[in-house]
């Protein structure tokens, strides 16, 4: 049935409905001019869950400070998350330096073209090759993001969960179907920006949609229905209690491990409980005791609790002023000046309370 369908489905020009609305209507963003495999490389992993407005500095920001692969391969980690900062899922930079270095090295510095290089890279996955062979090598990889996964499982009808293992295969399988093998670059961006555009996942245009007339979920009233996604996710929850530790000049810093969240970004010293203890049962608590000693001297909590969402995780972070210095220091705390906190990779959350703070 669903053969049938997509035969129809091309039978209807279906394709060449959606390229000619894309020439039409598409957004002219800077990494659609070009077939640099680095610059649309770039373009990919910065946009990944995040949005084009938002994402469009951080790309020009790249780009002029590593105008090509060879000036990204001699970056500082420090560096590239500074630059990252922001974004969040900050393992998408760390691998982005990663595969510049190795891109470097095996590939003397041009970038890769085909799928096949692609995807041994470090932070590419059957996305992003497919993207960056079919719009900088014209290579017949159908894309499939969470806009074609929209567009199709709306005009078809699918109720079959996008994220479940047979899912991924069947629409994987309607994509590569249905791709114009003559013009695959330009195919992928029409699907692409057809769902960003116009089947977005809240109100889609449907009014205006050139397809509409054929599309299931438009004739049946089940737009709001479909895609159709497991739910998986389990939240973990977390409670953060920093301690900041200043004369006002400089500040204690911790520079976080390579696991966990915000790896090797910086923060404040911190001892992490199960809940949100009150503060004379957290000044009991043996982590504080060891970094601090018996009479710690505290001025309170600075400001309210503050709650930060992330995919998996629901963080809980306080700031409580120490008025003591620690008796002894973690290998990896520090004492930084006020006036260079600016160029510290921080993770979101702690900018923005060290900015309250101290008035930056």
């Amino acid at each position: 049935m669903l053969l049938t369908k997509v035969l129809t489905f091309a039978a209807m020009n279906f394709t060449d409905e959606l390229v000619q609305w894309y020439l039409q209507n598409k957004r002219d963003l800077p990494w659609r001019n070009t077939t640099d495999a680095y610059v649309i490389w770039l373009s990919e992993i910065i946009l990944q869950q995040t949005r084009v407005e938002q994402g469009m500095p951080y790309f020009y920001r790249f780009l002029e400070r590593f105008p090509n692969v060879s000036s990204f391969a001699t970056a500082h980690e420090d560096e590239v998350l500074k630059l990252w900062q922001g974004l969040g899922y900050y393992s998408r930079g760390r691998n982005m330096l990663k595969t510049a270095k190795l891109v470097q090295e095996q590939y003397q510095g041009k970038f890769p073209q085909g799928y096949d290089e692609l995807i041994k890279l470090k932070g590419i996955g059957e996305y992003t090759a497919a993207a960056i062979a079919s719009f900088s090598a014209n290579e017949a990889k159908a894309v499939v993001d969470g806009n074609v996964y929209r567009v199709l499982t709306r005009y078809f009808g699918i109720a079959e969960p996008i994220n479940s293992t047979g899912g991924k295969k069947t629409f994987q399988e309607l994509a590569n179907n249905l791709i114009n093998k003559k013009t695959p670059g330009l195919h992928n961006q029409a699907m692409m920006e057809f769902g960003a555009m116009l089947c977005k996942p809240k109100n889609p245009a449907c009014g205006i949609c050139p397809v509409h007339l054929s599309c299931v979920a438009f004739t049946t009233n089940a737009t709001t229905a479909l895609p159709v996604k497991l739910k998986t996710v389990k939240v973990r929850e977390r409670f953060f209690n920093y301690f900041l530790v200043t004369d006002g000049n400089s500040i204690l810093m911790n520079k976080r491990a390579d696991k966990d969240i915000w790896a090797n970004l910086y923060d404040l010293p911190m001892v992490e409980t199960t809940s949100l203890l009150p503060l004379p049962e957290l000044m009991d608590h043996p982590a504080v005791k060891e970094f601090f000693g018996n009479d710690i001297k505290i001025s309170g909590d600075i400001v309210p609790v503050q709650k930060h969402i992330l995919t998996h995780q629901r963080l809980n972070i306080r700031i409580i002023k120490v008025q003591s210095k620690p008796i002894k220091l973690e290998l990896n705390w520090f004492y930084a000046t006020v006036e260079n906190l600016p160029n510290l990779a921080l993770p979101k959350p702690i900018v923005i309370l060290i900015k309250y703070i101290f008035n930056l």
